[in-house]
This record gives C-alpha cells, structure tokens and sequence, in this order.
C-alpha cells in the first residue's frame, strides 16, 4: 500500500488528499470521503494511520457492521444498535460503549468508525 497525504487543490468539499495505491482520494477535512465510492480496505488503513490508529480485528468487526448496516438501511447505525450487536457478538465486558470508545479514540464508532467506514457524518455532526 503507497500512502502519501497530501493538500487538495482549491475544491468546495475536498480539504485533503490521500494518494492510496496511486489513486488520489480526497477527503473533507474531518477525513469523511467526498465520494463514498473511494472507499476500499486500503482507505481504511490509510485514513486509520493519518489518525494515529492501527486497525485490528475487531475494528474491522465494527468496519464491517457499520458498512453492512449502512447498506441494509440507508442510515448510519446508532451508538445503541452498536452495543446491542456487539454486546450479543463480544459479550458484555467488551459489547459496551466504553470498549466501542477505546477501539475509537477520536470521536467514537459513530464519527471514527463511520469516517473509517467510508461513510457519511452522521446527521448533526459539525
């Protein structure tokens, strides 16, 4: 994988640029894609090194049920549907929102996971 952050010229949306196996993806300045369909495992991994986060298993666990959900209803998942999935999956001392919050330190599942994800900010978010 060539990761190679870099500026974005003069767009409305696109604040920031990663270069992700030669193709240039460009990013608001949160991170969130500006076109959902850029998104691959290597964004992911990308966008997860540019935020100081290593991507284990279990991210890629959440990764997987916010994009599956996303898909199945045409809306990002709820903090309480996360820990109702997580907690039947991981049991209760991981299935929480504190376990959820420590896999994503910056912002939680809903803001880190979605941006992860490939998914747009969830409704509200500044």
């Amino acid at each position: 994988m060539n990761v190679t952050p870099s500026a974005a010229p003069d767009r409305q949306r696109a604040a920031q640029t990663l270069i992700v196996n030669g193709v240039r993806i460009e990013t608001d300045s949160e991170g969130y894609l500006v076109h959902l369909d850029q998104w691959s495992e290597d964004f992911a991994r990308a966008q997860a090194a540019r935020e100081g986060l290593e991507l284990t298993a279990e991210h890629w666990e959440v990764l997987s049920f916010l994009r599956e959900h996303f898909e199945r209803h045409g809306v990002q998942a709820q903090v309480r549907a996360m820990i109702r999935h997580f907690r039947d999956a991981w049991g209760p001392a991981r299935g929480n929102n504190h376990h959820l919050h420590d896999l994503f330190p910056r912002g939680g599942p809903q803001k880190q996971g979605n941006r992860l994800a490939g998914l747009l900010k969830t409704k509200g978010e500044h």
